[in-house]
């Protein structure tokens, strides 16, 4: 432990270190005031006041210097700096009377006159920005590090016909939309409203908000005619991770605008997740924080192998240990045991499918309101055949997040299992429409197939395994669906031509294998109906 100068933040020999005075400590790496344990909500700026103060404690800093410093040059009343000192004060539980830690002298500037301890980082830490995240309402839970996501105001580019307003309302759409994925943190529209223009709003968002993700656009409107563009870009590289444009024709121009809401939130919110399973690989595997071990689950969840899915659950497990509160993990490791059992070795046992069901209800326990707990949980309801419970479980996610498109196909699922395939093929599609970015696409179309399979519409089921099979990570089901559909629709011989490929992708399927991954069916129809298309098509009794 040293007492003495404190680090400039941009001196990578102290880049982790903690700032302890009083019962405060302020941790300059991640951008963070805690107060008695716990995270203190205060305005970025005010913050970067504090630490001006704190680097250079060892003298009256001039209210010039910090206008200078913390405005960036900017022409601003000294009002504005009496207000952040006050917010300094308020974070800190001292007064203007008090002035035990901030000093003001008159006519010169203020000092920061608390004694000041150096000591390494903190045992619990957050991303930068996470002071700010907590003035917008946004729990950060210990240990883990939610991204956050800037959508910039989207620019007019044909101001003079007056729709600034719709530019306007389409940004608080699109920020509305996304802030329904829980597992992000989304910057209000007042916070971002001036940035738009900045030069260098990049290293503005990062660095005064914590946003590691930008959403940017622009609109124009030409009599009937909609023509929106729109980027995702990571403020820590510049890099552009998607755009898009979009052409639309309208009658009601507020219709289209739900629409291209729903498609961008639909694309942001599952890149900016690949965006952060990259981060965590791309870190080294030894002494990962919660938050990147959980990302590195995950990644190994997506992978969609055997292999993958029992380091997913592996890594999962850890991460229920590491913080038992964390709620996510909870849910995700629910959903990969369930996985295991439907597609590779996890048994079906009654007593995993009991602890499966607790620890999706432990993560709705921790957050009723999160779409992704309630589609989760409805999985693993539908792997214990109780339908009704996962019909009302993707209903409430839909409801909190209308663009969720797994919550679609969840629904879609629960519907075609109680045989109600017409609603269910109306959600599939909904599903695939909105999910063209999403992981998960390749099982939205296969889940459809075998809805259109029981529908008896085979040439369409045909048609979405093939699609489905055009996803590299797609799973041998959806070959296995395609083979049944192409025995029903009487093509027997095509239907057999495929069981190689079939046996390939799953050395032991067989009629035996396909009986026991289709405990989750629970109308003898259904299963007898699929069981005849294999035979019919020559896969074997067992292998």
């Amino acid at each position: 432990m040293t007492i003495g100068r404190v680090p400039d933040a941009r001196d990578d020999t102290f880049a982790h270190v903690a700032l302890r005075f009083g019962d405060c400590v302020l941790d300059r790496e991640r951008f963070e005031l805690r107060k008695a344990g716990e995270v203190v909500a205060i305005e970025p700026r005010a913050l970067r006041v504090l630490l001006h103060l704190i680097d250079h404690r060892d003298r009256v800093v001039p209210k010039e210097e910090l206008l200078d410093t913390v405005w960036g040059g900017r022409f601003v009343s000294e009002s504005a700096l009496t207000s952040q000192i006050k917010g300094v004060r308020w974070a800190l539980g001292d007064t203007g009377r008090d002035q035990r830690m901030v000093k003001t002298v008159h006519g010169q500037g203020y000092m920061f006159v608390a004694p000041v301890r150096v000591e390494p980082d903190l045992p619990v830490r957050t991303e930068p920005g996470a002071a700010h995240a907590c003035q917008l309402g946004v729990a950060v839970p210990a240990g883990q590090s939610r991204p956050v996501v800037a959508v910039l105001p989207f620019a007019d580019l044909a101001p003079a016909a007056g729709h600034r307003h719709v530019a306007r309302g389409l940004a608080h759409d699109v920020i509305a939309a996304l802030s329904k994925h829980r597992w992000l943190r989304v910057l209000t529209a007042s916070a971002t409203a001036g940035l738009r223009d900045v030069p260098d709003v990049a290293r503005r968002l990062r660095e005064e908000f914590g946003a590691r993700y930008a959403v940017e656009g622009t609109l124009r409107v030409d009599g009937q005619r909609l023509r929106v563009s729109a980027s995702l870009t990571d403020t820590t590289t510049g890099l552009c991770l998607w755009a898009d444009r979009f052409d639309r024709e309208f009658e009601e121009l507020f219709d289209v605008l739900d629409e291209m809401t729903d498609v961008i939130v639909a694309t942001v919110e599952p890149e900016v997740g690949y965006a952060e399973r990259s981060r965590s690989t791309s870190r080294p595997h030894t002494d990962l924080r919660t938050w990147d071990l959980f990302h590195l689950g995950i990644d190994r969840f997506f992978q969609f192998t055997r292999e993958g899915n029992l380091e997913a659950q592996r890594m999962l497990s850890r991460c229920q240990k590491l913080d038992p509160g964390f709620a996510d993990a909870h849910a995700w490791w629910a959903y990969a045991v369930v996985l295991g059992m439907v597609y590779w070795d996890t048994d079906p046992k009654p007593d995993l499918l009991d602890a499966a069901l607790d620890a999706a209800g432990e993560a709705l326990r921790g957050d009723d309101q999160n779409a992704v707990f309630h589609v989760l949980h409805g999985r693993v309801q539908l792997a214990r055949r109780e339908y009704q419970a996962a019909l009302l479980a993707n209903e409430r996610a839909i409801e909190l997040n209308p663009t969720f498109a797994a919550a679609f196909c969840g629904l879609g699922d629960s519907l075609c299992y109680e045989g109600r395939y017409p609603e269910a093929i109306t959600r599939f599609e909904r599903s695939v429409a909105l999910g063209s970015h999403d992981p998960q696409l390749w099982a939205f179309l296969t889940y459809g197939a075998l809805a259109l399979l029981f529908a008896g519409r085979y040439d369409d089921a045909i048609d979405w395994a093939r699609r489905a099979s055009s996803i590299p990570n797609c799973q041998y089901w959806t070959t296995s669906h395609w083979v049944v559909a192409l025995a029903h629709s009487g093509r027997a011989q095509q239907a057999a031509a495929m069981v190689p490929a079939l046996l390939a992708q799953c050395p032991m399927f067989s009629i035996d294998y396909a009986t026991r991954k289709l405990f989750y069916l629970k109308r003898p129809e259904q299963r007898e109906l699929y069981l005849d298309g294999l035979r019919a098509a020559g896969v074997p009794e067992a292998q």
